[in-house]
């Protein structure tokens, strides 16, 4: 497999994992010391991974609500110790989405080569700011992540 590949590959897993509610597998591929910027307080982002841990809990039970966590696009850019990646997901409750059939999570994630294997070092969740303020009150109360 490429760089690319093993990259994609551990992004795709940690969406299904996000989508299930895997709290073992959302984290399995997180770096200590991630740095999380995300839609929801604390806005200057969520450092270690026992702070991106904690933010999990609440996204998952809004999932259960029924909710999805879908990726739609994928731009992955590789070296060999360094790479970064971006990419587009479903991401609200049928409500919300049949209210803004537009309606998408942007994700951005850095990671790095560390001992034969890629982490996240960074992720980045955010969404448009026009959002229509039901939808956009709705996401910022329960995104996790």
């Amino acid at each position: 497999m490429t760089n690319e590949q093993e990259v994609r590959t551990l992004i795709e897993n940690w969406v299904t994992a996000v989508h299930t509610g895997e709290l073992d597998e959302v984290l399995a591929d997180h770096a200590s010391d991630i740095v999380m910027f995300d839609v929801p307080p604390p806005y200057d982002g969520v450092r270690g991974l026992d702070a991106y841990r904690d933010t999990w809990p609440g996204f998952f039970e809004w999932q259960r609500s029924g909710a999805s966590f879908e990726l739609e696009s994928l731009e992955v850019t590789a070296g060999e110790d360094v790479a970064f990646a971006h990419g587009l997901l479903r991401c609200g409750t049928p409500d919300e989405l049949e209210e803004n059939p537009a309606l998408r999570l942007r994700l951005t994630i850095g990671l790095r080569r560390e001992n034969d294997r890629w982490i996240v070092t960074h992720e980045h969740h955010s969404f448009p700011h026009e959002l229509p303020a039901v939808a956009s009150a709705d996401i910022q109360a329960s995104s996790p992540a």
